[in-house]
């Protein structure tokens, strides 16, 4: 909307979600750790995980002047790396290579973004108590109560992720929240 008037759009928006998990105790723990960064505050490091170093200047990502929607996406990944380092609330570490953060790569994290692999959770991460982060990939959500299922929105939960999001369905990548409105909101608080 940007600037634009949207008629009857609402002036106030409920945001509906529900607390759900791999397992009643992994619920319970969220609950506990949130409350836990709500009343201590969330310490630890703020991971990125972007695709491209500037997304906008690859050709085969852009359609004349417009970003695409995936150099849309990873360039918002990297305005929220620039938000939460500007805050100083913690250090800001991005990567902007095509490939994951690797296993062991990103202790102590408290926030994340990234993308993309279907599926198959990378353990790249010792996550803090509160942590909050959401990979952008299709159907992340779909097997969260599936004892065998590698997904991101499942193991980070089962690892120590108090907070995540993730599809049940395909998505598209316009429906994920814009990573630099979402950790923008978290830590103005």
């Amino acid at each position: 909307y940007r600037g634009k008037e949207i008629k009857n759009m609402p002036e106030k928006v409920v945001l509906v979600s529900r607390l759900d998990g791999p397992s009643e105790e992994t619920v319970r723990r969220i609950i506990d750790d949130s409350l836990y960064a709500e009343e201590k505050g969330l310490s630890g490091r703020a991971y990125f995980d972007a695709r491209w170093p500037d997304p906008g200047d690859r050709p085969d990502l852009t359609a004349g002047k417009e970003v695409t929607g995936y150099a849309f996406y990873d360039r918002a990944i990297h305005n929220a790396a620039r938000i939460v380092g500007k805050s100083s609330r913690m250090p800001v570490i991005i990567d902007s290579q095509e490939t994951l953060f690797q296993p062991g790569q990103c202790p102590n994290a408290a926030l994340y973004c990234g993308w993309y692999s279907l599926g198959r959770y990378v353990d790249a991460f010792t996550w803090v108590r509160g942590a909050v982060g959401f990979h952008i990939a299709s159907s992340e959500c779909v097997t969260l109560k599936d004892n065998r299922s590698q997904v991101w929105c499942k193991v980070m939960l089962e690892k120590g992720v108090a907070a995540t999001l993730g599809p049940v369905a395909e998505p598209y990548i316009q429906a994920f929240p814009l990573p630099d409105v979402f950790f923008g909101l978290i830590v103005e608080g």
